[in-house]
């Protein structure tokens, strides 16, 4: 399969979120039966408060976030079913402290008072097109600090993607 060119696919997601819309990832999902987009980025609680000097661009982060959970849900939502998921927000764990000084201030400092979050809308179908289930969740972790080691401690998402298997494990327990 040949990948779009990524300067194109990342000029489409700029112009999507500048337009207001909803942009979807680059790359098309491996798992045609998940489905995993976002709502206007810049309006995002992450976006808005972040105080680094340099800030990612979100769709570079989002784009990693929308592939794992095309990934982790197809382990839990059986084939012949269609799971449909829009990020409408997100706190990413950490923040910059500019007054740390300049050698900190692209730093995101990981702190309990900086808990990941993550808002968004799901819709599972069945292979009739009938939905099955469908809701809004708010996912939270105020205790992200202390589960624990993470198998790996250099993914800048590590606790977001820990907040989405917590969600995904949960929620469709019962689905296959």
């Amino acid at each position: 399969m040949k990948l779009p060119n990524p300067l194109l696919a990342l000029a489409a997601l700029a112009l999507a979120a500048s337009l207001g819309g909803c942009a979807t990832s680059a790359i098309a999902p491996r798992n045609a039966h998940i489905k995993v987009d976002w709502s206007d980025p810049v309006n995002f609680t992450d976006t808005r408060s972040n105080l680094c000097r340099n800030r990612a661009k979100p769709e570079e982060w989002l784009s990693q976030l929308a592939r794992y959970v095309e990934n982790r849900a197809d382990r839990v939502v059986a084939g012949g079913k269609t799971l449909k998921v829009t990020i409408t927000d997100i706190q990413r764990a950490g923040q910059c402290e500019p007054w740390r000084g300049p050698n900190l201030d692209d730093t995101r400092i990981i702190k309990d008072i900086y808990p990941p979050s993550i808002s968004l809308h799901f819709q599972l179908t069945d292979a009739s097109g009938n939905v099955v289930d469908e809701g809004d969740r708010t996912l939270r972790d105020s205790a992200f600090m202390h589960r624990g080691t993470m198998l790996n401690q250099d993914d800048p998402l590590r606790f977001e993607k820990r907040l989405l298997d917590d969600w995904l494990r949960k929620e469709f327990a019962n689905v296959r």
